[in-house]
This record gives structure tokens, C-alpha cells and sequence, in this order.
């Protein structure tokens, strides 16, 4: 069970005074880790469930036709569950408990209520526009490919409700102190798919197309995949019981509560059709660009499957650090809000940003240094080639340069979210959405074929880069400032300490080359060992030197974590 400082198991964290946020690094650092640590596991065995998927389908048509199905749940949960969740609901189950706890309670039951019917009616209309959705976000898929596309849509839909509910049970879990459950539920789905992407390759011989694969293949994968999902929900079960939730069917809504919600959901629901539209070009034109490169013999490598591995591999310092200290943050800035104590918000966030770049900020470093031997080491295995995984390499970098700007960008819409203005964050993301679509666009049309999917991915950057901006200047208005001196005085020391990180990685890499081929495992591994464990220890080194003061933190947080402290 995880704890909030001040808080027992299942208590929400108490709120006295300017403690917390001005000097709540320590207790903000406590309540991260513990989801951290669940997201690491989430994460590693996330990275061998997309190795394995990788070995078994390869990067071609294939793999172009799965990973855009199972796309198309993730992203509808993402942007329409997912928005709506931390935007909306988070915020209103944290104010309703304020309130009254009964009151609290009983909201709780209601809003659970009225999402288990939205998400059965949700599915249900999904599942029979599944072809739609593979012609919008495939519009090149033809014959074999196509009808496959379509078959795991339909079966990989019904994530929808389970993705849902899950959700909804985290967002309970975490309003009652409860971190732990919601970060360690994904590994159950990421061991169920390695273990279906094991027998795949058991009992294929070679890649495997649209056209040559079996009805039991088909079935294995199709509901292996979604089978995860529904583990992964049905695991939160007992520790919703453990923190004294328990579902009570209610749709006695007060009067003005569905109202509230759909007020502060209005806004939200802009942002999601704006930004799905963009998600919807990015894979139709990398889908596109993927047969393209088909049509004129160059391969199969260049489509939506690199575009897609690199994502998730982009995600993963993000996730283990910046959407733990997120969901951490959360609760908190939404109370600071609703007592209007300004002040701790600003302070809350300046923390928050701070802690989750001391790790960030040198995992892109990485990231872009290393990315070939990073590739090679996950991918480079079963159906796909060494030239495949640099595919990969090349798209990961370019997400790496995103991954600062993202990370700023998206902690910054908390704090919009905590005062309930989902208004702004609309507004914003009209702003980011237009630029990733004309970055789209030109990279489609501007570069070789082979390149297409790696611009996309450079005009992602430059979209976070333009909505980090955009958003630090309405933000700093709404707060009176944002400790911007502080922010920026501690990342400028971070990028100092980073060069150490980049030379040290840069020259293992460089000698590595010099010695022999990188395009193999051993050597790839050994590489990215020695590049990842010296840079990361010269990090450390220089960032203590520089008087890092969240280096500083971090030390005396662990460091009470040892025996005998």
C-alpha cells in the first residue's frame, strides 16, 4: 500500500500549512518512488514484451497491420479516458471527499457508475466502426493487409472498457493515497503478450505476412493481446477493497453534478478531437510511407511499426519518473488550488518539474547517444533485422530531443488541471496540434522515403518545444510566476553535468566502432553497459558538484532508506 506523507495507508495526505510544497521534495520524491519503482518493473517488462513482438512479427506489413490496431484502443483511452480523468475527475473526486467524505464516497459510486455504462456503450460503437478506423489511420492498406488490420481491430476494441475501468480504479486509488497497485497491474498484461509473442515464434518458421497467416495464429494473438488487458484490470479489484472501496450501483446524481462534469469535460473533449486528428495523420502518413517504401523495393522497415517501437521506448523515462511525480502532484496541487493557496501550487509545480528532469534530462542524453546500441540490443533479434533496429535508433533519437519539452509540457497542463480549467490546455493544444500536423506533413513530402518516419518524429519535437513555450507563458501569468529562477538555474546546472554523460557515452560508442561491429548483440550490450553506467556516474559526480539542490534531496531521501537510518 502506498502512503502520502502525513497520511496513513488509504488517507490522503494532510494539507497544513505551506510544508509540503515549499519544502516537500523529500515527501514528493517518497510518494514518486513508489510508483516508480512499480513503473520500472510495468516499464522493463514492457521493453521485453515489445522485444519479443518485435522478434516474432518484424517491422513489416504484418507488424504495420497489428501495432495500428492495437493503436487505435490506446489511443482513444490515452486522449478521450485518460484526458478526461486527470483533467476532470481526479480534480472533482478530490473536492467531493473535501466536501464530505460521505458525500465523497457516494460521488465516487456514482461517477464509477455512469463510466462502466459510457465505456460499455463506448466499446460496443468502436467494435462496429473498427473498419473505419483502419481506413483513416491506414488509408493504404489494401487486400490481406487490410482485412487482417480490420480482424485485430475488432478484437482488440474491447480494451476500451477494461482500459477504462482500470483507470477509473487508479484514479480512486490514487485519491485515497494508494499509489502502488495501478503501476505494478501492466506487468501481469506485459508477461501475458511475452508469452503469446513466445509461442508465435514456437510455432511459425520465418516472418510471417497478411496473407500466409493462420486462423490459430490470428486467434493467438488477437486475444492473447487483449486477454492482458483484462488481467491487468481485474488485478486492482482486491486493492480497491483493501483501501474500502466498494461498487455500490448509483445513479442518483445530484442536482448540477453531471452538469459540473461536462462543463469541465467540454473543453477537454476539444483537445481530444483536435489531437486525434493529429495522432490520425501521423500514422496514416507513416503507414503510407511504409508501403511506399514497399512499392519501390526498398524494404519494409520504414512505416508505422519504427515509428510506433520508438514511441515506446520514448515513453519509458517519462513514464517511470514524469507521469509518477504527475499522479503524485495531482491531488495535491488540486487541494492547494481549491484553498486558493496559489503560492503552493507555484511551489508544488517548481519542485515537481525540477525532481522529474534530474532523471530525464540524462536518460535523453542517452538516448540519443546510444540509440543504436539500444536498438540493436532490444530488437535485433528473431524477424527483424540489424538494419531494421536502426530504423528504430534513428526515430528514438529524435524522440529523445522531445522528451525534456514533453515532459515540461506536460506537467504544466496539471497545474491547469488542478485549478479545473480545462479551457486553457484546449486552447494550448489547438496550438501544438496545428504544428505537429504541418510538421507531418512537410517531412511527408519533403524527405526520401526512408527518412519520412524519422522527420515525423523530429516534427514531434519541434511541436513540444512550441507548446512548452506557449504553455510557460499563460502559465506564468495564472501564478503571478512560475520560480522560473529556480527552474532555470537548476536545469542550466543539469546540462552542464550533462556533457561529462554525453563525451563518456559518445567516446564508449565511438571505440566500440573502432574495435568492431555494434550491429550485434554482445557488443551493442557491452556498449551501452559501460556508455550508460560511466556517463550516468560522471552525471552524478558533476551534478553534486554543481550544488544540484534535487541531488541533494535525493541522496538524503534514500539514504534514510538504509538500514539503520
Amino acid at each position: 500500500m502506498g502512503t502520502l506523507p502525513g497520511g496513513g495507508p488509504g488517507e490522503p495526505p494532510k494539507v497544513g500549512g505551506t510544508g509540503q510544497a515549499t519544502g516537500g521534495g523529500g515527501g514528493l520524491l517518497r510518494s514518486g518512488a513508489i510508483m516508480a519503482v512499480g513503473t520500472l518493473a510495468s516499464r522493463i517488462t514492457g521493453f521485453l514484451r515489445t522485444a519479443v513482438i518485435v522478434a516474432a512479427l518484424g517491422t513489416g506489413m504484418l507488424a504495420n497491420a497489428y501495432n495500428t490496431a492495437n493503436t487505435i484502443p490506446n489511443q482513444i483511452y490515452d486522449l478521450l479516458l485518460g484526458g478526461i480523468l486527470v483533467s476532470v475527475i481526479v480534480p472533482l473526486l478530490v473536492r467531493a471527499k473535501e466536501r464530505d467524505p460521505e458525500y465523497g464516497e457516494q460521488y465516487e459510486q456514482r461517477v464509477f457508475t455512469l463510466a462502466v455504462i459510457g465505456l460499455g456503450v463506448l466499446t460496443v460503437v468502436a467494435v462496429l466502426c473498427a473498419p473505419l478506423f483502419i481506413d483513416i489511420l491506414a488509408g493504404s492498406f489494401t487486400d490481406d493487409q487490410r482485412d487482417v488490420a480490420i480482424l485485430f481491430a475488432r478484437f482488440f476494441l474491447p480494451q476500451l472498457f477494461f482500459y477504462g475501468v482500470g483507470a477509473f480504479a487508479g484514479a480512486i486509488l490514487n485519491t485515497r493515497g494508494s499509489f502502488g497497485a495501478p503501476m505494478w497491474a501492466p506487468v501481469l498484461n506485459n508477461l501475458v503478450v511475452i508469452g503469446i509473442g513466445g509461442a508465435f515464434l514456437a510455432i511459425t518458421a520465418g516472418p510471417v505476412t497478411p496473407s500466409d497467416i493462420t486462423d490459430g495464429q490470428m486467434m493467438l494473438l488477437s486475444l492473447g493481446t487483449t486477454g492482458g488487458i483484462v488481467l491487468q484490470t481485474v488485478a486492482l479489484w482486491p486493492s480497491l477493497r483493501r483501501v474500502g472501496f466498494r461498487w455500490r450501483p448509483r445513479l442518483n446524481f445530484q442536482r448540477g453534478e453531471i452538469g459540473e462534469v461536462g462543463r469541465l469535460a467540454g473543453w477537454t473533449l476539444v483537445y481530444v478531437v483536435a489531437t486525434q486528428a493529429a495522432l490520425a495523420v501521423v500514422t496514416a502518413l507513416a503507414n503510407r510511407a511504409g508501403n511506399l517504401a514497399v512499392d519501390e523495393g526498398i524494404g519494409e522497415g520504414y512505416g508505422y511499426t519504427p515509428y510506433f517501437n520508438a514511441y515506446q521506448l520514448f515513453q519509458l523515462p517519462y513514464a517511470i519518473v514524469g507521469v509518477s511525480v504527475i499522479t503524485a502532484l495531482l491531488p495535491r496541487m488540486s487541494r492547494f488550488a481549491a484553498e486558493g493557496k496559489t503560492a503552493d501550487v507555484r511551489a508544488a509545480f517548481s519542485t515537481g518539474l525540477r525532481l522529474s528532469s534530474l532523471i530525464i534530462m540524462p536518460a535523453a542524453a542517452l538516448m540519443l547517444v546510444l540509440g543504436p546500441e539500444i536498438t540493436t540490443v532490444l530488437f535485433a533479434h528473431g524477424n527483424t533485422s540489424a538494419e531494421d533496429a536502426l530504423v528504430i535508433a534513428r526515430v528514438m533519437q529524435m524522440f529523445a530531443i522531445a522528451l525534456v519539452p514533453f515532459s515540461i509540457y506536460q506537467l504544466m497542463l496539471r497545474v491547469f488541471y488542478a485549478h479545473r480549467d480545462t479551457r486553457t490546455p484546449a486552447l494550448i493544444g489547438m496550438v501544438t496540434v496545428t504544428t505537429n500536423i504541418i510538421m507531418a506533413f512537410t517531412a511527408y513530402n519533403v524527405l526520401d522515403v526512408e527518412w519520412i518516419v524519422v522527420g515525423i518524429a523530429g516534427g514531434f519535437a519541434i511541436t513540444n518545444v512550441v507548446g512548452t513555450l506557449t504553455c510557460w507563458l499563460v502559465l506564468r501569468r495564472k501564478l503571478g510566476g512560475v520560480d522560473g529562477r529556480r527552474i532555470v538555474g537548476g536545469h542550466l546546472k543539469l546540462a552542464v553535468a550533462l556533457w561529462p554523460l554525453i563525451g563518456f557515452a559518445y567516446a564508449a560508442h565511438t571505440v566500440a566502432d573502432a574495435l568492431g561491429d555494434t550491429s550485434t548483440l554482445v557488443p551493442a550490450l557491452v556498449t551501452l553497459v559501460v556508455g550508460s553506467a560511466g556517463g550516468g556516474a560522471l552525471y552524478l559526480v558533476f551534478a553534486k558538484l554543481l550544488r544540484v539542490e534535487e541531488i541533494q534531496t535525493a541522496i538524503s531521501t534514500f539514504a534514510r532508506k538504509l538500514p539503520g537510518r
